[in-house]
């Protein structure tokens, strides 16, 4: 495993990757709740600042934003 530090991580969304500003295994779904640990990330928004788990949960937080 990669990221191997417990804990939450702080990241930087930019539009095609992210930078860890703290150190941590996982960060969490801004729609779910849910703990994406960082080496299975791959939905987030830049604009929002948001990471989600999956299309789905990344859907569902373009729909409450009024983005689709």
């Amino acid at each position: 495993m990669f990221f191997q530090k417990k804990g939450e991580a702080k990241l930087h969304y930019g539009s095609s990757d992210f930078t860890i500003l703290e150190g941590g295994g996982y960060v969490t779904c801004a729609t779910t709740g849910a703990h994406i640990p960082l080496e299975e990330l791959r939905y987030w928004n830049d604009d929002r600042q948001e990471a989600y788990k999956d299309a789905d949960a990344a859907l569902v937080a373009f729909q409450k934003a009024g983005d689709v």
